[in-house]
């Protein structure tokens, strides 16, 4: 796309810079975080999307962010896509918020894109639970894997509940920019293909918020 400003790459270096600074700086996580005193600190609704609990969690998020922000950010424009990932990140939280104690991380917006993406391309294949599917076939099975979450099922220590509210939104914005610019329609029978490694796919969906 033409003009595209890479806000991906931009959005991948912030979470960078934002975890050193927490690994320097004591009690900054704990500060911008997403914790019980948020209503009275309304800014950790939006600098918990950029925070992440270990390396391990920084890695595998912005492997998915690189991965499928660019493509998103390729197919919509760079502006749509930076607010996309920025309002599903505070939706997420303000979810989370009524559910977990405590939360950090950018898996909710990551979400979103991958839920935007899967009304958009839904016939582009991808790697997930050990096999290549469609688009949105992955998504269903993200979905279901987070409503098994909620009820006691996999890692408690996911935010699955956000993840579930970030692709929520990012479906509902790709029927939105489907129907408001025709030429957005899907196209089932496309054979674009995103190859990703077994294994590094399948970490990112184990290490997912938390």
């Amino acid at each position: 796309m033409k003009n595209q400003k890479y806000f991906t790459l931009w959005l991948c270096g912030i979470c960078i810079l934002i975890f050193l600074v927490q690994t320097i700086i004591p009690g900054f996580t704990e500060l911008f975080m997403l914790t019980p005193n948020a209503p009275t600190l309304l800014w950790q609704f939006l600098t918990a999307v950029f925070l992440h609990g270990s390396i391990t969690h920084l890695f595998f998020n912005l492997f998915a962010l690189f991965l499928f922000g660019l493509m998103l950010e390729g197919i919509i424009g760079s502006k749509k896509f930076f607010w996309l990932f920025i309002l599903s990140g505070i939706f997420a939280n303000i979810v989370s918020f009524y559910w977990y104690p405590n939360a950090l991380g950018a898996s909710g917006a990551i979400m979103a894109v991958i839920g935007t993406l899967a009304v958009l391309r839904p016939g582009m294949t991808v790697w997930a639970f050990n096999l290549p599917m469609p688009m949105f076939i992955a998504a269903i099975l993200w979905v279901g894997a987070g409503i098994l979450g909620i009820f006691g099922f996999g890692d408690q220590g996911t935010g699955h509940l956000a993840h579930i509210s970030g692709i929520f939104i990012g479906v509902l914005y790709g029927f939105y920019l489907r129907y408001k610019y025709p030429q957005s329609k899907p196209d089932f029978s496309q054979t674009q293909r995103i190859i990703i490694q077994e294994g590094a796919m399948r970490r990112w969906e184990d290490s997912n918020l938390k």
